[in-house]
């Protein structure tokens, strides 16, 4: 079906600003979504393994979570709440603490901060340096931990940093799992840092981790890796911070991406799909000792959407109440895997659960592969350092079928780039 373009200058480009991406990627207007689907205005299906970067983990307007919201809304429930306390967060708190803290054994305080990733992210900073009374916080190469400045400090993209107009301080880089191919032993140079005084390094009050880089090339943290960063952060007296955002709430399997290695982090920051309907929410979580906030010390208008605490409690009452999913998604990783497998691309593919990356030469194969699949009906957009990694990340709800027409037009797109 031949694309439906405007030949005028349409008030997305005369009005809104120039900084908008994703809809240069995908030049269509989107009207409708439900399920693995996007409509748009002319009715042409899309498939959708993009999820909302994430954030449609359930798919788009899923009935179990759209009923009980438009039932809230219907009875006036409250939308905007600060922090008060009200129904809507006692009831999330409650089926958050059952079905994902207890069951995991997880001592963790619950903190709502404003409604935006990086937002959980600057609050980990600022209680990791409250508590410690140090300032410096180690991330890794390839990271993302958001836009705003102290989130972005710790993000290794050059381009995103140059973006911040100042100096990004009190942050150092080590590198990530894989970074160095191997030749060293993990953690070496971070550990010869810490010993040595001459280094230069200030003794860290936290380190960051994502044990999946999804937007720095869907990089796969080892499970040992991650353990051994959780014993040398015990040893040097460092907080660890794994920021679960994109690879949280079943997307690689586990409810939280770090239970596959056993570890237990000091803090974890949650957003994107803890919501469950892409409604902004945003958690960071930590152990109750680290609980050192005074009233009023960290907060934002809009930390307490109860909308968005609605769609999040009927997504955990769904999905988390047993593994079920879980399970699902580790057999789907399996289906994904053998299928990028068969491509023959320049490098294997790598991922765990439903996220996965496939690797090109350079951005410019990797972005004719996305444009030639959103031609042929699917959406997924690229990643990496040089956007040379094709990133999927169908909802988890995703059906066989669908996973398979997905896997079948990415096949057909790489084919047709060659």
């Amino acid at each position: 079906m031949t694309l439906i373009a405007d030949t005028e200058p349409t008030v997305f480009e005369t009005v809104e600003s120039e900084v908008r991406s994703y809809c240069r990627a995908w030049p269509t207007v989107f009207e409708r979504a439900t399920g693995s689907r996007l409509f748009d205005e002319h009715g042409r299906p899309f498939l959708d393994f993009f999820a909302g970067a994430g954030s449609l983990n359930y798919g788009h307007n899923n009935p179990a979570l759209k009923r009980p919201l438009l039932d809230y809304l219907g009875s006036d429930g409250i939308t905007h709440g600060l922090d008060m306390s009200t129904t809507a967060k006692r009831r999330f708190l409650e089926t958050f603490r059952s079905a994902v803290l207890e069951p995991r054994g997880l001592p963790y305080k619950v903190m709502f901060p404003g409604p935006t990733g990086t937002n959980a992210v600057e609050a980990a900073l600022k209680l990791a340096r409250k508590v410690t009374g140090r300032k410096t916080v180690v991330s890794f190469t390839n990271a993302f931990h958001g836009m705003s400045l102290g989130s972005l400090a710790l993000t290794g993209n050059a381009g995103k940093r140059a973006g911040a107009g100042v100096p990004l301080t009190h942050t150092t880089q080590m590198p990530f799992d894989h970074y160095l191919g191997g030749l060293t032993p993990d953690f070496l140079w971070f550990e010869r840092l810490l010993e040595d005084s001459g280094s230069g390094l200030d003794h860290p009050a936290a380190v960051i981790v994502e044990t999946v880089q999804g937007e720095g090339g869907v990089n796969v943290a080892r499970a040992e890796w991650l353990r051994g960063l959780a014993d040398l952060c015990r040893r040097r007296d460092m907080l660890l911070i794994v920021d679960d955002i994109q690879m949280g709430c079943g997307r690689t399997g586990d409810f939280f991406s770090f239970e596959e290695a056993g570890i237990t982090p000091d803090i974890v920051t949650l957003s994107k799909s803890i919501s469950g309907y892409g409604l902004p929410m945003s958690l960071c979580l930590f152990r109750d000792e680290l609980d050192m906030w005074r009233p009023g010390e960290h907060n934002g208008t809009f930390r307490g959407n109860n909308p968005a605490f609605v769609t999040a409690t009927a997504a955990l009452e769904t999905y988390w109440r047993d593994g079920t999913l879980r399970d699902r998604t580790l057999r789907r990783a399996a289906t994904v895997e053998a299928a990028l497998a068969e491509l023959g691309t320049e490098a294997a593919p790598r991922g765990r659960g439903l996220v996965w990356g496939l690797e090109f030469e350079d951005g410019d194969r990797a972005a004719a592969v996305c444009r030639r699949a959103f031609e042929l009906g699917l959406l997924v957009e690229t990643s990496g350092p040089r956007d040379e990694v094709v990133k999927l990340l169908p909802p988890l709800t995703v059906t066989d079928d669908e996973l398979d027409e997905g896997l079948g037009i990415l096949a057909r797109a790489v084919r047709h780039t060659a």
